[in-house]
């Protein structure tokens, strides 16, 4: 084989393994949220899901569930220019909420909320400020809420929302 067809080849492969994870992610949401009733399972298509998955999983199941609790869903996954990142900007009445979603399959280590320390906040705060940058910084209420979704083997999944979870600095809202 050709040194630049071994390149094209290991590409392809790799795209291959890509989007059929994808597939498999997708169909395993759809399935799991078309069907609230259905229990958790951790293998999917003969294998085990990966930490990736699961949080990509946790993140639809908090947007299902935001949705059918009165948020109106902006975006998801936004990345600020300056590094900041949100996982999903919702409106909640008059209140504009930057949500962190933390997927957990256990308990046992403690709560996923725990995961969002000093320095995960202060990279959703950026990415908050960079939010209400791009709308023309309006006085607007803004809070941060931290979803967690806990999965269990062969039990429903259990999403649990920690409304205003941490503050912005005083600082960091000079000049608005």
């Amino acid at each position: 084989m050709k040194p630049g067809l071994f390149r094209i080849h290991s590409r392809w492969r790799w795209l291959r393994r890509r989007i059929t994870r994808d597939v498999r992610l997708r169909s395993a949401a759809l399935w799991l949220l078309a069907r609230p009733q259905r229990l958790f399972q951790r293998r999917l298509a003969g294998r085990r899901m990966g930490s990736g998955e699961i949080g990509e999983m946790g993140e639809l199941i908090a947007l299902r569930w935001l949705a059918a609790n009165g948020r109106k869903v902006l975006y998801r996954n936004y990345r600020g220019v300056n590094r900041g990142e949100v996982d999903i900007v919702a409106r909640h009445g008059q209140v504009l909420t930057f949500i962190e979603v933390k997927s957990r399959t256990s308990t046992a280590f403690g709560r996923p909320a725990d995961a969002v320390g000093p320095e995960k906040q202060r990279l959703i705060q950026r990415g908050a400020l960079d939010w209400l940058r791009l709308l023309g910084n309006p006085r607007v209420a803004f809070r941060f809420d931290i979803a967690e979704v806990i999965f269990t083997e062969g039990e429903l999944p259990r999403v649990h929302i920690i409304e205003n979870a941490f503050q912005m600095p005083d600082r960091s809202m000079a000049g608005r």
